[in-house]
């Protein structure tokens, strides 16, 4: 999700933002990271299905993340390739066929 903030010059050549184009709707959305379980809670107006219980025994709306600080090689100092969703793994798989055949192509 990409969140742009658009300014407009005030007649007196202030800075401000436009009226109407922002979601009126922010609230309480927990954003919980899945490689490592860390959780936390910020206002968001992001859309959600699913629901978790918070610390506070309140319900709030769960966004997953596959990457955030606390697992991000920048800011643990771990530089290495993070690959939670296994991308090398079911691009080989999705096109193993199509390297078998292209090979039997080949030998012909």
């Amino acid at each position: 999700m990409k969140l742009f903030i658009i300014f407009a010059l005030h007649s007196e050549n202030r800075v401000i933002m436009k009226d109407g184009i922002h979601p009126e709707e922010y609230r309480p959305v927990v954003f919980k990271d899945m490689s490592n379980d860390h959780s936390f809670m910020t206002r968001s107006c992001a859309a959600s299905k699913e629901t978790i219980k918070w610390e506070d025994g309140n319900e709030y709306p769960l966004i997953k993340l596959e990457i955030s600080n606390t697992s991000h090689p920048f800011y643990t100092g771990k530089m290495k390739l993070v690959d939670t969703a296994g991308r090398v793994d079911k691009f080989r798989n999705r096109f193993k066929n199509h390297r078998a055949s292209v090979k039997k192509n080949e030998e012909e």
